[in-house]
């Protein structure tokens, strides 16, 4: 038998194989990772769950930024509850990144935080806005009760009520800007 070894007619041995090596049956469909690094999908492969067969782009751009190795190291430390949020985020950080290599999800981020603070002074604005009028509104009412006398406090209350939710009822938002109503406010507030 040696000397078939040596003559080349029989395949060497690998030494790779032992005896206390389990043995690993082949899937039939690889899974994405296993087909674009072109090795034999085993049963226990780790990245077959993650990186199914017809979904090759997944793995692609995961593999093109983090590499195979890193990905897989990444899968044995976590256990198994996690893996699947692990994958996504590094899919979604891969596509980051190919998108913006410089800054990858971090530009993402900070832009979505400009735009929240962006959103945040228009709210902050338009609820001056809304308190101001409500402002304008209150003085002129006042100004409008101390001019016509009513019977009785109920009356007023409810003239007040009244005026005030019609007022509203308006969209037209020049109501509040006359000129006539700007010399009142000052001279109440002064």
């Amino acid at each position: 038998m040696t000397n078939e070894h040596s003559k080349g007619t029989l395949p060497p041995r690998s030494s790779s194989l032992s005896s206390t090596s389990s043995p690993t049956l082949a899937v039939s469909t690889p899974c994405a990772a296993c087909r674009m690094l072109r090795r034999r999908c085993v049963e226990t492969c780790i990245l077959a769950p993650h990186f199914p067969p017809d979904e090759p782009l997944k793995f692609t751009v995961a593999h093109r930024i983090f590499g195979a190795s890193n990905i897989t190291k990444l899968l044995q430390e976590l256990p198994e509850s996690q893996r699947e949020d692990a994958i996504n985020s590094m899919v979604y950080e891969a596509n980051a990144r190919i998108r913006d290599p410089v800054y990858g999800c971090t530009g993402a981020i900070f832009q979505l935080q400009n735009q929240v603070n962006e959103l945040q002074a228009q709210l902050a604005k338009a609820k001056a806005e809304i308190f101001s009028i409500q402002g304008q509104h209150a003085a002129m009412v006042c100004i409008n009760m101390s001019q016509s006398p009513q019977t009785s406090s109920e009356e007023s209350f409810d003239g007040f009520k009244n005026s005030f939710d019609e007022s509203f009822q308006s969209s037209d938002p020049s109501l509040y800007l006359d000129n006539e109503q700007e010399t009142l406010w000052e001279t109440i507030w002064a």
